[in-house]
């Protein structure tokens, strides 16, 4: 039995064996035994669409006294809720942002959140007493800026179909999800998502300390929606020194959805902690439910979606149609798709989508398929990204490493 104090203490010292969880899983794939003193702490992270994310902002506006109380703000054109408190005539207003409110079918909530914590300007448009005022902003001139999630770090998600034939818009497809049968959609992590290595949250408790899109943050309690069988996690942080490329927006056929990160450190107090540790992916429940009432049908698991299956997307450019528009440049819900069939790595997330939408072919990426009867159903689109998770638990375990992030210490 370890406290976290102790393990503290050796993070001070220096001592401490810590583990990202992608090499832990591979090292416990490969046969290896470990004991509770063997490893202090093991870091886990997941990165992928996630609704329930929201901010609040102190926007600046006009000088104190210009209005007396705002009645609508946009954000790059993206609405925003004044509020709740009035901002009566400071020339400041306090709001609201929703990670999925949207300007238009392409920019949205986490494309805004993304954008403010790069540094860029944005431009504020707002109407009081009946008169219109703008104004160009970036997060320096916010006097607070958080982000908060409302329900993040599923323990899993659900996989949708539609057995039906048709096409249904939805936020878990891109161009629509296309039955009967004839696609799956999937999220979540797998093995390296904290919750599914803490799944009673008896480490991830309120006030944990966790990276939020990349910075230092606490887990608030539980999320909406939260059960014990199906857990998951509110978190919050300053939205300053977040990393863009660790959040965004996503684009799916029903509009904008916001992409968030989080990371946690999971240390290794007993066996019973060690055990939950030993999770993979093949051991991971993946219910799989018609979209339309999203009552499971099927289950499957993760290994299907994780093992054997591709992390980037391959590039063949001699099939090029040459298709103007380029279809998949069009429908790659990050913008990652350039000119010449060039994909900016750095926003790809290995969805899929552009592999099914290119005609030729020159896009091409093994999502996997999931057992439903007899026969095999392809996975077309994953909306959650296991290699930036897996970053983002290397990122983690150095700075603990470095001595520069702690675990909460206490019952």
């Amino acid at each position: 039995m370890k406290t976290t104090q102790e393990i503290n203490n050796r993070i001070r010292s220096g001592e401490a064996t810590v583990i990202p969880a992608d090499e832990f899983k591979k090292r416990v794939r490969d046969g290896e035994t470990f004991m509770v003193e063997d490893v202090d702490v093991v870091t886990c992270g997941t990165f992928g669409v996630m609704s329930g994310t929201y901010s609040v902002l102190t926007v600046p506006v006009a000088p104190p006294g210009t209005f007396r109380k705002a009645g609508s703000l946009f954000l790059n054109g993206v609405p925003a809720y004044p509020g709740p408190c009035p901002n009566e005539r400071l020339g400041l207003i306090d709001c609201i942002v929703y990670g999925t409110a949207h300007r238009d079918d392409h920019y949205g909530g986490g494309h805004l959140f993304a954008d403010l914590a790069a540094g860029k300007t944005i431009e504020v448009d707002a109407e009081a007493d009946g008169r219109r005022y703008t104004n160009d902003i970036t997060i320096s001139d916010c006097g607070f800026a958080k982000l908060h999630t409302t329900r993040s770090a599923f323990k899993n998600y659900t996989a949708f179909l539609r057995r039906e034939e048709g096409v249904l818009e939805t936020i878990f497809s891109v161009t629509g999800l296309h039955g009967s049968c004839r696609e799956i959609s999937v999220s979540g992590c797998g093995e390296v998502n904290p919750v599914q290595n803490d799944p009673s949250l008896r480490s991830l408790a309120p006030g944990t300390p966790v990276l939020v899109n990349g910075v230092n943050g606490i887990i608030t309690g539980t999320g909406t929606r939260s059960t014990p069988e199906r857990p998951n996690l509110a978190c919050s942080a300053d939205m300053n020194g977040m990393d863009p490329l660790m959040m965004g927006g996503f684009i799916t056929s029903d509009g904008p959805e916001c992409l968030t990160s989080v990371a946690a450190a999971i240390p290794v107090l007993d066996s019973a902690s060690l055990e939950g540790l030993m999770v993979l992916d093949e051991d991971i429940s993946l219910p799989v439910a018609d979209i339309r009432d999203r009552q499971p049908i099927r289950e499957s698991d993760y290994g299907r979606i994780w093992r054997g299956t591709d992390r980037g997307v391959r590039i063949h450019p001699d099939r090029c149609q040459d298709c103007t528009p380029c279809n998949a440049r069009i429908i790659c819900p990050v913008g990652a798709i350039g000119e010449g069939h060039t994909i900016d790595r750095s926003l790809c997330l290995a969805c899929g989508a552009c592999a099914s939408a290119c005609e030729g072919g020159v896009f091409g990426i093994n999502l996997g398929a999931i057992q439903i009867g007899e026969g095999e159903i392809p996975v077309t689109l994953r909306q959650s990204d296991r290699t930036r998770a897996e970053r983002l638990c290397r990122r983690l375990a150095d700075q603990i490493r470095e001595g520069s992030f702690y675990l909460r210490e206490g019952p």
